[in-house]
């Protein structure tokens, strides 16, 4: 019996032992991981800083970059479109919090010369200042966090759009974004099978876990709610899924175009017609017809393919929690000057 008893006490210590070794080991860990955020946090907010000190920045008039001189296209309009986790109609305000995610989130440069587009598509977890609120929405200040969350704190509508322009213009070093469009994840649905269906590519390995039919290479034509899991489906499981989920977003977006120009041969009614389905579930600070001419424009692109997409470039980094990415603003400026700028003999 006090053999047992022994025993019962050296296990005991023993998984204690081990609790406290998995301890030490977790909090290790993350130290580390806070030690790196913090560090890329300080390194972005002294890339702020130095951007507000100097007058060479996107929002000034004149850029100088490699030994060239830079001016804005007032040609080239950028349109930020967002797709918001949030289900039924967007015609009241929310309290903020309970308003939804900028789910996915791209600046449209839309050449209105050359009735063209091309599309930056944005990762939802890319940290940057975002202005945060109470629940009465009251603004409580600026923290870096991640940018999906900007259209949280605000009202559901205008000013959540007006909190996503202003922390995207930021991230993108003082770009002055024109308008912005935001519509819910039950448009994708209703312009699906308004029309007739979207052909895509599986693009990514695993999505039969959402629809028996999405298999990796397989051609599928989307009908009803089958849209909406292929734009928004990720695998939780995995780090940076909502980055590779892009690759998704993408694919629909030049699928579901084609499938618009496609009917549009038969309906000259059809882009209209299909905002009118939709009204209800979008918000824009964009009127009729400037919303119109975007779609239009992404029609009479001669071929709206990869070549006309971009995404920010920039590394991620996995949390004990959350993913996060951040962008390489060295990289990215050369990006925005081809999107929006012209070069200038001045």
């Amino acid at each position: 019996m006090n053999w047992l008893k022994i025993h019962e006490k050296g296990i005991k210590r023993a998984a204690v032992g081990i609790l406290i070794l998995a301890a030490a080991a977790f909090l290790a860990v993350t130290v580390v991981l806070l030690r790196k955020r913090k560090a890329i946090e300080a390194e972005i907010a002294e890339r702020q800083y130095g951007q507000m000190e100097d007058s060479n920045v996107l929002g000034s008039d004149v850029i100088q970059y490699q030994g060239k001189a830079y001016r804005r296209n007032t040609y080239v309009k950028a349109v930020l479109c967002l797709g918001v986790d949030r289900d039924g109609a967007m015609t009241e305000e929310t309290t903020p919090g309970f308003g939804g995610q900028a789910d996915g989130i791209f600046l449209v440069a839309q050449d209105t010369a050359r009735n063209s587009l091309k599309v930056l598509m944005i990762p939802r977890d890319t940290m940057t200042e975002i202005t945060m609120t109470d629940l009465s929405g009251n603004v409580l200040g600026k923290d870096i966090h991640h940018l999906t969350l900007a259209y949280t704190y605000g009202n559901g509508r205008e000013t959540s759009c007006e909190y996503m322009r202003e922390a995207v213009s930021e991230l993108l070093g003082g770009l002055e974004i024109d308008y912005y469009i935001a519509a819910n994840t039950e448009v994708i649905s209703i312009l699906n099978d308004a029309v007739g269906g979207v052909t895509v590519t599986i693009p990514t390995d695993g999505m039969e876990k959402s629809d028996p039919e999405f298999i990796q290479g397989a051609t599928v034509t989307l009908t009803g709610e089958q849209a909406e899991k292929f734009v928004r489906y990720r695998d939780t499981g995995k780090d940076h899924s909502a980055l590779y989920r892009m690759d998704q977003e993408e694919e629909y977006i030049m699928g579901f175009f084609q499938a618009v120009k496609e009917r549009s041969r038969t309906d000259s009614n059809i882009v209209p017609a299909l905002f009118e389905q939709i009204e209800d579930y979008m918000v824009t600070d964009m009127a009729k017809d400037q919303y119109l001419k975007l779609a239009m424009d992404a029609l009479e692109t001669e071929s709206l393919g990869e070549e006309n997409f971009y995404t920010v470039p920039g590394s991620g980094v996995t949390t004990a929690r959350y993913d996060e990415f951040y962008a390489d603003e060295e990289a990215l400026l050369p990006l925005i000057l081809e999107m929006f700028y012209r070069e200038t003999g001045q």
